[in-house]
Order: structure tokens, then sequence, then C-alpha cells
């Protein structure tokens, strides 16, 4: 019995510490957004503040793609989880969207091109993909961390 409850923490106990970390980028990346739009003159100002914040954005973004989503998606294959995978099916390709435009953002920052309208856009992108990829956290995740602590 305790080696099937290491195994569980050792399978996915990783994931759940990939989370938190990816979850503490989110919140770097929140302050960095909320810094540049209490100052919308900052975006034509000083390229620094600017470049600081699409830096994040894009490793935030580039972490859910070829880490968080990859890790959930084997996780309910793991745990056999129809429910959970057609949930990302339906999930994922507006993910995909939403990560279009904002590197689409980051592309016209690094062109001298951003605007403050553009960077007022991506509030609400970021919103709803905060709320989409907590759905497959709690759907993908959490569930299979109850029924691994139950299996254990």
């Amino acid at each position: 019995m305790l080696e099937s409850c290491q195994n569980a923490q050792e399978r996915w106990g990783g994931v759940h510490l990939l989370i938190d970390r990816w979850l503490q980028e989110r919140h770097e990346l929140v302050r960095a957004y909320d810094a540049l739009g209490a100052k919308p003159e900052a975006l034509s100002e000083s390229r620094k503040p600017l470049q600081d914040f699409c830096g994040v954005l894009v490793d935030y973004v580039s972490a859910g793609h070829f880490e968080i989503y990859e890790q959930l998606t084997g996780e309910a294959k793991a745990f056999n989880d129809k429910r959970g995978l057609e949930l990302a099916d339906t999930i994922y390709p507006r993910i995909d969207v939403i990560t279009e435009k904002l590197l689409a953002f980051n592309d016209l920052c690094d062109e001298g091109k951003c605007v403050a309208e553009k960077f007022k856009e991506l509030g609400g992108l970021l919103h709803e993909r905060f709320e989409l990829e907590d759905c497959l956290i709690e759907v993908l995740h959490n569930a299979h961390k109850e029924e691994a602590a139950v299996q254990a």
C-alpha cells in the first residue's frame, strides 16, 4: 500500500508542482499586465516594461502548450477519463485561437507597433484563457488527484 501511494505521488505529484509553478507564472503575468494597464502611456514611453511583459506572456503561453496541457492530457489518458479528454478536445481549439492572438500582440510589440488598444484587448483574452485553463485543471487534474488518493 505504501508503495502504491509513493507511486501515485511520484506520478502525479510532479504534475501538481508543475501546475503550481505555472499558476505562479500566471500571477506574474497578471501583475505585469496590471502594471502596464495602470500606465498606458508606458506602452509608448519606454519599451522595457512592455518587453518584460511580453517575455512573461510568451513564457506563460509556451509552458501551457508544451508542458501543462500535455501533462494534463497524459494524466486523463492514464485514468481513462473519456469525459475529461472530450472536454479537452472542446477547450484546446479555443485556447489555440487565444494563443495566436497573444503571440500576434507579442509580434506587434517586437516590430514596435504595439498600441494601447491592442493591449486592452489582451485583458479579455487572458481572462477567458485563465477560465478555460482552470476548467482543464479542475477536470483533468484535480479529479484524478482524488482518484489516485483513493487508489493508494
